[in-house]
């Protein structure tokens, strides 16, 4: 239903369109005001059913758009003080004959507090249990609006109730139509122009409108008083008989089939048991014309699953925005799509990070739409010749992109890969990275499976990251949410009812099968998931060239229903052993070589089944590890974090100390580290909380087997996981790295990582283990090298028998000293926290200064001052003549700026200007080199 009431500015008729949506809400009166008392009626059951036959109290959460509002939908002066909490006064009444029907009357200008200045013109809302945790939205997804009636004349047609979706009948239907008016005036409906009824001095007149003609039909509602006129149309269409034709060679299954240049596309979209299907978009001014009514494929297509249709004359290279209109009544974007535009959540996108957005259709249609685009030009990959690192030398870097660096996109990923590379990780897994609900999120709540969330930039610039991340030697891995969909998902709204998916839907299980579900738990059985799964896979394998997957909740793919009984769902399940052979096999068709990671989390006979076929698993040994941090050995044992102690045959066990949904180690040693040795030994102490990480770390980067590193474990990330909430935002502590005890940190975190991948004996070598108590002892034995780990995690003293492999000369690795072993069974006292990695031969760290580089300091380069606001001088010496190249890099390893002095320079003191002042605040590496010397120096900016 389009008003077009005559507000003055084409920004207002453009909000005119947006009448209360497919009448989840009704408004009493029709034409309220903002000064006038309304009462807004919410059926529950319309929209997306998210809170039909709910039985708790419900609230409405809601805002206004006014004449200061960015965009149509954006809200201001929110009624409500957070979304998770109850708020009485926006609490609903529920009607007492129909439980689905809930009411709330207020003035709205009070009842939100506007200023009396601004303009209300609509009024913005969902609906929502106390926490925030059922919500009742529009059928797509999207917030609910109902106008604020300007004052003047308005015209409104109330019946039927289509909520400004066109209605489609069948040819020689006769339409019972009522339009309503603000005030007496000239009332008038007219069919395709032709005048059908007409009332002088009325305020509501109802008639009969029959509709002969095929196609789109406007039935217009007309009020006229003087020389004022307001009116309100509706769309009836008659459609044309589906036409059943087998989808053209060569054309996708699903999603999008470029034609001739650019010239055509086919759009192919699954839908089984619907009657009829549109296609809609900026290439049909979002028209129902026969031009993009679809076809359905043969009965022996997938049980007629699906629609398609060809479309000709699109101008090569252009951007158009889509949706399918399905039974008349829902339109969704393409669930294959590789870009969507999002009413409500792109406008807080930065252009920095997502240049030259395509602007929304606003004003055409609501909810999240779809984009094409013929004849885009390719990313050209530099690095074709990647090898992935072992798995046995893999070594994973978990991060999440918002909280990992400030711009949150990939282009400053890029930049920071210089520091990862320092580290030594071989593989970064990114959390979730396609199009989520929301822009700020942990990305566990997916929708759209083919497009990257343009929150983190371009999908030119996520090709261009993992293209810089290969030249380097690091393989990227993709969190891939598989288990569920959210509700702003296409596939979740054509099959939806009451708040649950339909019981005939394709994908989706009415009712989840495990008790940790969020969202809509697919069924891994169907035929319908196993293809999108499949194509999931393939996609970003091929089109993005990631190396793998972690699969979240991969215990979650199983339809023995264990309802609300955890150890159910953790016991030995062949059906979900069947679906993960099943995928996997269809994996390592598309890459051989590909990393499959699941967190599962099942009894441990279905892992090792998992992992003997060639599956990874997520080992979580936070619990043991975090106990011996903080001086609690009781529950510490480490012997789990390794995969022969699981009886697996192969190093399948990507364990970790952290991940993303861990309590942090150094927040936990600092807030809860014991204090029975105070104030000698305290593991609250800052200092002594992270020398305990260094001794967790040598007890884990030594275990055979591939591991995975949360962000900023190495620094010791100290604030808690429910700062701003679990998923919320948390710090980004790149200054970490200055602290020289958390460099400290860094530094075994490298070196141990280094000692794993360039040794085999963490390969083919034995491995003992004795983890269980205070002191700990790990032994790794090879021909080439014996490595032997001790570390008493105790608060007090402890003695341990070391069990040297040998006796003879022992090097301590990360100290640079040795001793002589005389007895290998001979008691060492170890003090609190005290550990040592031993190796039977002398491995030098990569961070211990060779002599040449010992000797670059005869450079003498200084920086002053230092501070430094607008320049600073470089001093340094040269001891032969030679060329000068000058760099400045920030702590991520991004190089900032360049001097060459391409002359060479005649031996002894020199001085060279730098300037800084475009630099913001922070700390620098200036870095000399002349070929054979390399000096560096830190340079503190500070404006």
């Amino acid at each position: 239903m389009k008003t077009l009431r005559l507000f003055g500015s084409l920004w207002l008729l453009l909000c005119s369109s947006w009448v209360v949506q497919a009448q989840v809400v009704t408004s009493q009166p029709t034409f309220f005001q903002d000064n006038t008392p309304v009462t807004l009626t919410f059926d529950a059951t319309k929209g997306n059913g998210g809170l039909a036959n709910f039985t708790q109290p419900v609230y409405i959460y809601t805002g206004v758009v006014t004449n200061l509002s960015t965009s149509p939908s954006d809200w201001k002066y929110v009624k409500s003080p957070a979304f998770n909490m109850a708020d009485p006064a926006a609490l609903m009444t529920r009607d007492a004959t129909n439980p689905n029907l809930y009411r709330i009357t207020f003035t709205p200008r009070t009842f939100y507090g506007v200023p009396a200045a601004e303009q209300m013109l609509r009024l913005g809302m969902i609906f929502k249990n106390a926490d925030g945790t059922v919500v009742g939205r529009a059928a797509n997804g999207g917030d609910i609006f109902v106008d604020v009636f300007q004052g003047g004349l308005g015209a409104r047609i109330t019946a039927p109730v289509t909520g400004g979706n066109a209605q489609f009948v069948a040819a020689g239907t006769t339409v019972s139509v009522t339009g309503e008016a603000s005030s007496a005036a000239q009332l008038t409906f007219r069919l395709n122009g032709a005048q059908v009824a007409q009332q002088p001095a009325a305020s509501t007149l109802t008639t009969g409108v029959t509709v002969t003609q095929t196609g789109r039909n406007v039935i217009r509602f007309t009020a006229t008083s003087g020389i004022t006129t307001a009116s309100d149309s509706l769309i009836v269409v008659v459609r044309p008989s589906v036409n059943v034709a087998a989808l053209p060679a060569g054309a996708k299954k699903d999603g999008i089939t470029y034609l001739n240049g650019g010239a055509s596309v086919i759009l192919s979209l699954t839908a089984p048991n619907k009657e009829f299907v549109y296609v809609l978009g900026e290439f049909n001014n979002w028209q129902q014309n026969n031009a993009g009514f679809m076809n359905r494929t043969p009965a022996t297509d997938a049980e007629n699953a699906r629609w398609w249709v060809q479309l000709n004359g699109l101008t090569p290279g252009q951007e158009y925005a889509y949706q399918y209109e399905v039974d008349g009544a829902l339109r969704v974007a393409d669930p294959y799509c590789e870009k969507v535009l999002d009413p409500n959540n792109d406008q807080y996108i930065p252009a920095i990070t997502y240049p030259n957005l395509k602007a929304y259709p606003t004003g055409q249609t609501t909810g999240i739409v779809s984009v094409l685009q013929s004849n885009q030009t390719p990313y050209q990959w530099q690095t074709t010749n990647f090898q992935k690192p072992k798995r046995t030398d893999l070594v994973v870097y978990e991060l999440h992109l918002r909280d990992f660096v400030a711009r949150h996109d990939y282009q400053t990923l890029r930049d920071t890969l210089g520091y990862l590379q320092r580290l030594g990780v071989n593989c970064i897994e990114l959390m979730p990275v396609n199009e989520f609900e929301g822009n700020d999120s942990w990305g566990y709540n997916p929708s759209f499976y083919f497009a990257p969330d343009k929150y983190y930039g371009t999908k030119n610039a996520l090709k261009s990251f993992i293209d810089e991340a290969h030249r380097r030697g690091i393989a990227v891995v993709l969190d891939m949410v598989l288990n569920h969909s959210c509700g702003q998902s296409p596939m979740v709204q054509l099959y939806f009812d009451g708040g649950n998916p339909a019981t005939n839907s394709p994908w989706y299980n009415r009712t989840a099968t495990h008790p940790f579900n969020v969202c809509y738990d697919f069924n891994h059985e169907s035929a319908f998931t196993k293809y999108f799964s499949k194509r999931v896979m393939e996609f970003w394998l091929q089109e993005y060239h990631v190396d793998g997957y972690r699969f979240d909740l991969s215990k979650g793919f199983t339809q023995v229903n264990s309802g609300s009984n955890e150890d159910q769902w953790g016991a030995y399940d062949q059906s979900r052993i069947n679906i993960w052979l099943d995928y996997h096999n269809f994996l390592k068709t598309i890459d051989p070589t590909v990393y499959p990671i699941l967190e599962h989390f099942a009894d441990n006979s279905e892992e090792k089944v998992l992992a003997d076929a060639g599956l990874m698993l997520w080992g979580n040994m936070t619990g043991a590890y975090n106990e011996a941090t903080m001086g609690y050995t009781t529950n510490s044992n480490f012997s789990g974090g390794y995969f022969g102690s699981r009886n697996w045959v192969s190093p399948h066990l990507v364990t970790y100390m952290e991940s993303h949904d861990e309590e942090r180690m150094m927040y936990k040693n600092i807030t809860f580290g014991n204090q029975a040795s105070a104030p000698t030994y305290d593991v609250r102490n800052q200092t002594t909380a992270l020398a305990r990480q260094e001794a967790a770390a040598a007890f884990f980067f030594t275990v055979p087997g591939p591991k995975m590193v949360w962000q900023f474990g190495e620094v010791g990330y100290d604030v808690n996981i429910d700062f701003n909430g679990r998923t919320g935002p948390k710090p980004i502590r790149w200054n970490y790295y200055q602290e020289a005890t958390r460099r400290k940190l860094f530094n075994v975190f490298r070196e141990l990582i280094a000692l794993r991948k360039t040794e085999p004996v963490f390969e083919t070598g034995t491995f003992t283990q004795e983890v269980a108590g205070a002191a700990k002892s790990l032994h790794l034995t090879a021909p080439s090298l014996s490595v032997t780990v001790i570390g008493n995690f105790d608060v007090v003293a402890q003695p341990i028998n070391p069990q040297f492999q040998r006796t003879g000369r022992w090097y301590n690795y990360l100290t640079g000293d040795s001793i002589t072993v005389a007895n290998a069974t001979a008691n060492i006292t170890l003090q609190p926290g005290e550990y040592a990695v031993y190796t039977s031969r002398l491995i030098k760290k990569s961070t211990v200064l060779s002599t040449k580089a010992r000797a670059t300091n005869a450079l003498r380069l200084t920086a002053a001052p230092n501070p430094s606001a607008t320049s600073a001088l470089l001093r340094y010496e040269l001891p032969a003549a030679a060329p000068v190249t000058v760099t400045v890099q920030n702590l991520l390893g991004s190089t900032l700026r360049t001097i060459q002095i391409k002359a060479r320079q005649v031996s002894g003191q020199h001085e060279l200007n730098l300037p800084v002042q475009d630099l913001a605040n922070g700390v620098y590496l200036v870095r000399l080199s002349t070929g054979q010397l390399t000096q560096t120096t830190r340079l503190v900016v500070q404006h």
